[in-house]
């Protein structure tokens, strides 16, 4: 398992990091047969230490977890204690996938954009005049990035959404090969829109 340690503004002593790739090391021993890669960041907020845990699992199972605490050790323990009990919860789901993964088929490719708003205040149609011309409505494109939509059943999606602790997902329903919206609401349950037609 590869597993990069890091700090933001924080020095991490050699002993944490040491600390860190072994239970890291355990955990995957435990759940997984192949090598994983994981980054973890430490970083300090006003009194306290965030971690912040970040697990790829194979082909797109993504597990995070997030801590923080008045000591850098304590605060990755609330992180990995986070990832542990998501993956106690689905066990049998996860070794499952890791060990069946290089017989799925392969995700669809798409891109995901990141935009900047629309700033009102900057919009000249709205300032005085009422003919407003619609390419001036747009957000500003930042990033774009290569992403992957892949084929899944809709509990497995609901159990990668709630290991990645993500608010939403976006993936093609394995039942009927249509694009579906995993989501979480606020709340708390989740709620699944399908494009399949009615």
């Amino acid at each position: 398992m590869h597993i990069q340690v890091s700090g933001k503004q924080v020095d991490l002593s050699s002993a944490l990091k040491h600390r860190v790739n072994t239970h890291l090391g355990t955990l995957a021993e435990r759940y997984f047969d192949k090598g994983l890669e994981a980054q973890v960041t430490f970083s300090r907020a006003r009194s306290f230490f965030t971690c912040d845990i970040n697990v790829r699992a194979g082909r797109g199972l993504i597990l995070r977890g997030e801590g923080e605490a008045s000591d850098a050790n304590a605060a990755f323990d609330d992180a990995a204690e986070h990832i542990a009990k998501r993956l106690r919860r689905y066990h049998r789901r996860v070794t499952t996938h890791s060990r069946t993964a290089p017989r799925q088929e392969l995700p669809q490719k798409a891109r995901s954009y990141i935009l900047r708003p629309v700033d009102e205040s900057e919009n000249p149609a709205q300032a005085g005049d009422n003919q407003s011309r619609p390419d001036e409505t747009y957000a500003t494109i930042i990033a774009e990035q290569p992403t992957d939509i892949p084929l899944l059943a809709v509990g497995e999606a609901v159990m990668r959404l709630d290991l990645a602790g993500s608010d939403f997902m976006l993936f093609r329903n394995a039942g009927n090969r249509q694009i579906s919206l995993v989501y979480r609401r606020d709340d708390g349950n989740i709620g699944w829109v399908d494009t399949a037609p009615v």
